[in-house]
């Protein structure tokens, strides 16, 4: 249930980056292409991001920790490469388009996640008598 939500959650949140930045084109308009989509972003975030954060240590501590934003742009922009190969992705203008969208979605998936923070634990709403 809690894989469902959060995936739901990131799908929403894709949903509303798109929506929102002008630079970002979407390849369907259908709600279902946000839920592969979603699946593709979370596993571009789960297996290249930690590699590329390791690979680019240096270069994070350099920055103090701003060059993470250059990778939350590149891992969202290449979310959307791999979902296009596939007729559910997104084109992204330029770097500060995907770093709006990375922002956004992040954004969005938080306020989501504070929303339903007791469904994602595993709490279940006992009602007050």
């Amino acid at each position: 249930m809690r894989f469902l939500l959060r995936w739901i959650i990131n799908a929403v949140a894709l949903y509303v980056a798109v929506a929102l930045v002008p630079g970002i084109h979407p390849q369907s308009p259908h709600w279902y292409a946000y839920l592969w989509l979603a699946l593709i972003f979370g596993l571009v975030n789960a297996l290249i991001r930690p590699l590329l954060e390791l690979l680019t240590c240096s270069l994070i501590v350099l920055t103090l920790g701003l060059f993470i934003w250059v990778i939350n742009a590149t891992m969202f922009a290449l979310a959307g490469w791999i979902g296009a190969h596939f007729g559910v992705g997104f084109t992204v203008d330029g770097f500060w388009s995907a770093l709006l969208g990375s922002i956004i979605t992040s954004l969005t998936a938080s306020l989501l996640a504070m929303l339903f923070k007791d469904e994602l634990k595993g709490k279940k709403h006992q009602k007050k008598h």
